[in-house]
């Protein structure tokens, strides 16, 4: 597919919206609407056998929902994935790790939006105070174990694709790397 022509049809500091006029490999005509995100930063905090997972109120879905910490940089920057990460996770958890492993990359969308996600696993962790941003003040954090987290994905009660894909690719880390 090429793109023969793009223009911006909304924008905020948070995202844009474009519309592009396509010509197919058919050389047919038409046009894909794209939703333009900055890559995000997914946490999975791991100690012992508990994830730290984060609660809040999503505003799309009209649901609070748990997840593992994650984020964007703020006006739309392009940031280093893991100063991402390290931020999200102290931002909101209070968290710092010792070490966090980068484990792979997640698409979001790949249908409608060209945001992309770095996923890490985050070790070695001691607590402190969280910095949460306005739209975060209604967040809350707990530890849960690996066991309870996996009745909450098959409970509905964890929904998140993101962390539900992330989640898979700590168990392939952990199947090529056995401690």
């Amino acid at each position: 597919m090429e793109q023969m022509s793009s223009r911006e049809v909304y924008g905020n500091p948070w995202m844009s919206v474009r519309e592009d006029g396509v010509r197919r490999a058919d050389g047919s005509e038409g046009i894909y609407g794209v939703v333009d995100k900055p890559d995000f930063a997914l946490v999975i905090p791991l100690d012992g056998d508990r994830l730290h997972l984060v609660e809040q109120y999503r505003y799309p879905l009209g649901l609070r929902r748990w997840e593992f910490p994650q984020g964007t940089a703020p006006g739309r920057l392009d940031v280093d994935p893991i100063e991402l990460a390290a931020r999200e996770l102290r931002e909101e958890t209070g968290l710092r790790a010792a070490n966090l492993v980068d484990l792979g990359t997640l698409d979001v969308a790949p249908g409608m939006s060209s945001q992309r996600g770095r996923v890490f696993l985050a070790t070695g962790l001691t607590s402190g105070a969280h910095e949460r941003e306005h739209e975060e003040q209604d967040m809350r954090a707990a530890w849960f174990a690996r066991a309870e987290f996996e009745k909450m994905v098959a409970a509905d009660e964890i929904t998140d694709a993101q962390s539900i894909a992330a989640y898979a690719l700590l168990l392939l880390h952990e199947r090529r790397n056995p401690l």
